[in-house]
């Protein structure tokens, strides 16, 4: 008898302030997505990071044949063969801990392989470039890709080594700015919440304050501060589970449509988010905009329903 008191309660409530629970459910709607977005991008440079970092390589750029402001390349020309071999001999000796694997690349390679792919035909800024135009260099896959300071730090004056860079420093730029982006979502999400939070609390309050004679009566026969309560915290509670669920519901479309169906038919070489990393984040996003819900209905109760 009590529980079907409670949920008749509830629905009158519910029924009653069907306007109040529109606007909660949409403010809860707006704030969780942006907390899903904010954790949606910070879970797609997590597995950015983690995918381009293991594929990067550290790359010395070995003096060309010419003019080169590098102190190491004063001869003007670029390392014969023998010179070459002993700067792999130097890296396996001074970094076999920091260096899995030493691939050599010719001018030729390079330029047949990655420069042409880059820009066909050898165009590049007005001019039409060849292999000659190009440099030798060695590329080290690092059992650590942190380390990256370590191998340039040894190998930097070295004699015949123009320059050491590390692929990363392509990448940093972008996750820096998708780091921001993470930030100023979170912030946005934090200030809804806090919204989302206030007009729980409102709403529930004022739906109590037009019961406020039926409670009183409620309590005059006996009835427990619970009994009371748990119709208005149910109110708020099934406001926010259909807001947060229709959050989770549109971070769904949102990556079916935009990341799926468009982005990584577009650029292939980057791992996307997809549909299971939203199934593994809606629980918690649920979950959270229940437990916010009742903890703000409880507080604001406390005024009104004192035993």
């Amino acid at each position: 008898m009590r529980a079907q008191f409670i949920l008749s309660e509830t629905w009158t409530n519910l029924r009653r302030n069907l306007a109040m629970l529109l606007s909660l459910m949409l403010v809860t709607f707006i704030s969780f997505l942006f907390i899903g977005a904010s954790v949606l991008t910070q879970a797609q440079i997590t597995k950015a990071k983690g995918d381009w970092y293991d594929k990067v390589e550290v790359v010395v750029w070995l003096c060309p044949d010419g003019t080169s402001q590098s102190a190491n390349c004063a001869s003007g020309k670029s390392p014969s063969a023998q010179e070459i071999t002993d700067l792999q001999k130097t890296i396996r000796d001074e970094l076999n801990d920091v260096v899995a694997k030493i691939d050599y690349v010719s001018k030729q390679d390079f330029y047949d392989n990655t420069f042409t792919k880059q820009y066909p035909n050898g165009e590049f800024q007005g001019r039409t470039l060849t292999a000659d135009d190009m440099q030798d260099s060695l590329w080290l896959k690092l059992k650590d890709p942190t380390k990256y300071q370590v191998v340039a730090e040894v190998l930097s004056g070295k004699q015949g080594v123009e320059d050491v860079t590390d692929q990363r420093q392509i990448f940093d730029p972008v996750f820096a700015v998708l780091n921001r982006a993470t930030a100023v979502t979170a912030v946005l999400a934090g200030v809804m919440v806090l919204v989302a939070i206030l007009l729980t609390g409102t709403t529930i309050r004022m739906s109590a304050a037009s019961r406020r004679t039926e409670t009183e009566i409620m309590r005059y026969v006996g009835a427990s501060n619970w009994t009371i309560r748990l119709p208005f915290i149910l109110e708020g509670a099934i406001a926010s589970l259909l807001g947060s669920v229709l959050s989770c519901l549109m971070l769904s479309v949102i990556v079916r449509v935009f990341i799926t169906g468009w982005l990584a038919q577009s650029v292939t070489w980057i791992p996307y988010v997809n549909q299971l990393t939203v199934l593994m984040i809606s629980p918690f996003l649920v979950l959270g905009a229940v437990l916010l819900s009742v903890i703000a209905s409880t507080i604001s109760l406390r005024r009104y329903l004192r035993a």
